[in-house]
């Protein structure tokens, strides 16, 4: 800060805007190579909407959106429109039971049976040997109990109330998953009732106490058995039934457990759709207590951005802590992406430039996509979708938005950074 106060006064007064131009230059790229990733989603691979919120230093807040939030009204897209996240919610889970591991109340490596006695027993699983760090980092080796319901037909499960310990019940029947890492919402979920038998409250109690109102995220709720979105808000859509393959979730579709596994059928693999290629059905409408603590939060961009800078700028856990959250293990690329690793509740995902962005992605089977993205220079994006891209080549174009805000032209490489 120094050198460049000294510098500005070395140069004289003509020149002086001209250190400023470089960053003013890479702010209008950023800005554009972002707007350029959302026109292609919506034209070449038939998202309704996509909308994008971006903070950067030395450029401020700024939000990007194309399309439109409602197809029977045709409104525009709007980043400050609240959307269900998914398994983002996964990270704001993991975040409180780590503050409860900072203030001693709980051991990350203790086994989940010393919380939850007898809960997770039978068909080869026992809890005795699986630790909470384990259900967060998704090494727990249990399966995902949405996989099961996916299988049913929509019509259903989409309007149901589901316990915890019923989807928990439903994972225990499912065969053992292959590989030491599995993502599984199953996780989420116990680890929701870790929360709740250490403080004697409900986990979307000590979300809200905890991250919630600390934060101001004022658009960030739990719905319970609401089916409805309050306030402003972007529908949802997914394929309708001639789409629609066994599992009732439209064929080629990642299911409501799996973040970004590019689930496209061998006969879809990298086809385009423009928008209207294909009738869809409007998703909005659900119940997500299927998802819990692993999957249920109603949020907006701009909240989920002041989420995850809260939570690397250590506002919620303390510098220890959040470098536990940050100790990753290799993820099956099957289930997220080539290069993707995983901590506690946070995905650490490499750039084309350098480096790693932090955060989560979330998907719901009604069809909102999001995802939230942090890197260690204080630059963060949040991303909503109105459908689910229902291809690889479409998946990728949606994480490609974020390397193109944290890369694009005349950008700088990301500081390197273990994960």
């Amino acid at each position: 800060m120094a050198a460049s106060a000294v510098l500005a006064l070395a140069v004289p007064t003509a020149h002086a805007a001209a250190p400023r131009a470089a960053p003013a230059a890479g702010c209008a790229a950023t800005r554009g190579a972002v707007s350029g990733s959302l026109d292609v989603l919506v034209t070449r691979y038939g998202i309704p909407g996509a909308a994008a919120e971006a903070v950067e230093p030395g450029c401020g807040r700024w939000t990007a959106a194309r399309g439109v939030a409602d197809l029977g009204s045709g409104r525009p897209m709007n980043a400050g429109d609240r959307l269900r996240i998914g398994s983002i919610t996964k990270t704001f889970t993991a975040t409180v039971v780590v503050q409860l591991a900072a203030e001693g109340r709980l051991g990350l490596d203790d086994p989940v049976e010393r919380y939850l006695p007898g809960l997770i027993r039978g068909n080869g699983y026992d809890g005795r040997t699986i630790s909470v760090r384990d259900l967060l980092q998704h090494t727990s080796g249990l399966p995902d109990y949405t996989e099961s319901l996916g299988r049913s037909p929509v019509t259903e499960w989409r309007f149901r109330h589901f316990e915890p310990r019923e989807l928990i019940a439903a994972a225990l029947k499912m065969p053992h998953p292959e590989g030491k890492w599995h993502y599984a919402t199953t996780n989420a979920v116990l680890a929701g009732l870790v929360v709740e038998k250490v403080t004697g409250r409900r986990v979307e109690t000590e979300v809200t106490r905890r991250i919630l109102r600390p934060l101001g995220l004022h658009d960030t709720y739990w719905p319970g058995d609401t089916t409805r979105i309050r306030g402003p808000h972007s529908h949802s859509y997914f394929p309708g039934p001639e789409r629609q393959g066994p599992d009732g979730q439209g064929s080629g579709r990642e299911g409501p457990g799996r973040e970004g596994s590019g689930r496209a059928g061998p006969e879809q693999q990298g086809q385009e759709r423009p928008q209207g290629a294909e009738p869809l059905v409007d998703g909005t409408a659900w119940n997500t207590t299927f998802g819990g603590a692993g999957g249920a939060l109603i949020s907006t961009p701009v909240d989920v951005n002041r989420f995850y800078r809260g939570l690397f700028g250590g506002k919620l856990v303390p510098a220890r802590w959040l470098a536990e959250m940050k100790r990753t293990v290799p993820a099956d690329p099957r289930r997220l992406w080539p290069g993707a690793r995983y901590g506690l509740g946070l995905i650490a995902s490499p750039l084309s430039c350098g480096g790693m962005w932090w955060g989560h992605s979330g998907t719901v089977p009604g069809g909102h996509r999001a995802l939230g993205a942090s890197t260690p220079d204080g630059r963060g994006i949040a991303l909503a979708l109105t459908k689910v891209p229902d291809t690889d080549r479409a998946e990728g174009a949606f994480r490609a938005v974020v390397d193109r805000a944290f890369c694009a032209p005349g950008r700088t490489h990301q500081p390197k950074e273990t994960a």
